[in-house]
């Protein structure tokens, strides 16, 4: 029966990493590394998307509210350049009235068929509402309908609301592909240090960390 005392430990100890059925841990070279973590995160990104990834751009956000309180959850990554990772959400969202208090962030992103892990972390500050405007207007019918659905966080009375207010935004973003969500943000998180983890399969993972300094990028290496 389901929910048996020691049931989860049994299921945790069934359960393997890197499936080598799924799984090839490529070789990486850290002396072959870029100067810069951007161009190395796109090759990866890449190669994550090569190899099967089912959903690579997901990401976990992690904030800390205005107590320092930490909370996580996952979000989708909506671009990279040398202006930061960016991510969007509403700006009265939990996400959004943690990074007003406390501007910010960190990001992890997990590609298991490759045994692979980057963290990034740093400021994080709101782009140009153009760009926001941009950035979502180029995205599905349904997204635009979640953007006009807006009150992300808020208490929900019941699911028949729910439902109610996001058919109208459904139809709403149908007839009005343009139309504006004045609270969703797009945001940008500009790192101060941005971690590459390669497993191996003899535990010697490889762990490249790339830091931000005033005359550019700095790189090394960390105990795995």
């Amino acid at each position: 029966m389901t929910g048996e005392p020691g049931e989860l430990d049994g299921l945790l100890r069934s359960l393997r990493v890197w499936d080598p059925a799924v799984t090839e841990l490529p070789p990486f070279d850290p002396a072959a590394a870029p100067a810069e973590p951007l161009p190395l995160f796109t090759r990866w990104f890449a190669e994550a998307v090569a190899a099967g990834e089912r959903e690579p751009h997901t990401v976990s956000l992690a904030t800390a509210d205005a107590d320092g309180r930490p909370d996580v959850r996952i979000v989708m990554l909506h671009g990279a350049d040398p202006d930061g990772w960016s991510f969007a959400t509403h700006s009265g969202s939990r996400k959004g009235t943690q990074l007003a208090a406390r501007p910010q962030a960190a990001l992890a992103f997990y590609w298991p068929r490759l045994g692979r892990q980057v963290r990034v972390r740093g400021p994080v500050d709101a782009a140009p509402p153009e760009r926001a405007r941009a950035d979502l207007g180029a995205r599905s019918t349904g997204a635009l309908a979640a953007a006009l659905t807006g009150r992300q966080s808020e208490p929900l009375e019941s699911l028949a609301e729910l439902a109610d207010t996001s058919a109208a935004a459904w139809e709403r973003a149908r007839r009005e592909p343009s139309a504006p969500a004045p609270t969703w943000t797009l945001y940008r998180l500009r790192p101060d240090e941005v971690e590459f983890f390669q497993g191996e399969a003899r535990r010697r993972h490889v762990r490249v960390v790339y830091r931000r300094e005033a005359a550019g990028w700095r790189r090394g290496l960390l105990w795995p």
